[in-house]
């Protein structure tokens, strides 16, 4: 969360002119939490997993070689993301309120967009190869019907499409840096179309570098907007 002295992470939104998306509900899911690292206890205890089974509720995230937490860089583009649907005329819900808490736990990740119309969840990659390159984009595969299973890879195209105009699409994860998984909590308690971007790798010293700036994260935030118009 920005200090009452340090400048607004959203004022550099930068949304195209003449993007309409009012009446339009959408969804963000800053991965992970500021506070989740000193609350081992309340994250590890065990929440629905979607899949009739059950999962540990939120994990810490990872970091840049220099400590810079993904938490961190998840909470800022959501900001300039939030800020750009805003200025799109779209109503914004976010699954958390700032960078500082614990939590929720990846169940609630999934249910508090069910009345949005799509759902974004908004990650950095933690590889320990730091030759590891690249975004990739995750849907679950079965959706929670085949309706919200179709609209999800519609979106995840879309995500690739748009990520892929700025930044390295990384294919090892799958066709057009696409990644199908049944086993992630977020997704599978999704009532709505949703994905998971991995925006890149943060042991990646150039990636990190981008992740780290300001600027980089508009240009990220840039994308996922235009993945998000592009899908509606």
């Amino acid at each position: 969360m920005s200090s009452p002295t340090s400048p607004d992470p959203r004022n550099t939104a930068t949304t195209k002119p003449g993007i309409d998306l009012s009446g339009r509900t959408v969804a963000i899911d800053p991965g992970h939490n500021g506070g989740n690292a000193s609350h081992p206890k309340e994250i590890n205890r065990q929440v629905p997993d979607g899949r009739g089974g059950t999962k540990a509720c939120n994990t810490t995230g990872t970091s840049t070689n220099s400590d810079y937490p993904e938490t961190d860089f998840n909470w800022a583009v959501a900001q300039k993301l939030e800020q750009e649907l805003d200025d799109a005329g779209a109503e914004v819900v976010m699954s958390r309120d700032d960078n500082t808490g614990v939590g929720p736990c990846v169940d609630e990740r999934g249910t508090f967009a069910d009345d949005a119309d799509l759902m974004v969840s908004i990650h950095a990659n933690g590889s320990e190869s730091a030759q590891a390159k690249g975004f990739h984009v995750i849907v679950a595969e079965p959706g929670s019907s085949d309706a919200v299973e179709d609209d999800s890879n519609r979106l995840a195209d879309e995500m690739s499409n748009s990520m892929a105009d700025s930044f390295t699409p990384n294919t090892a994860y799958g066709k057009n840096a696409i990644s199908r998984r049944p086993d992630l909590a977020g997704l599978n308690n999704a009532s709505v179309p949703a994905v998971i971007v991995e925006c890149g790798e943060m042991r990646n010293p150039g990636e990190a570098k981008t992740m780290e700036s300001e600027s980089g994260q508009q240009k990220y935030a840039d994308a996922l907007m235009q993945g998000i118009v592009d899908w509606y």
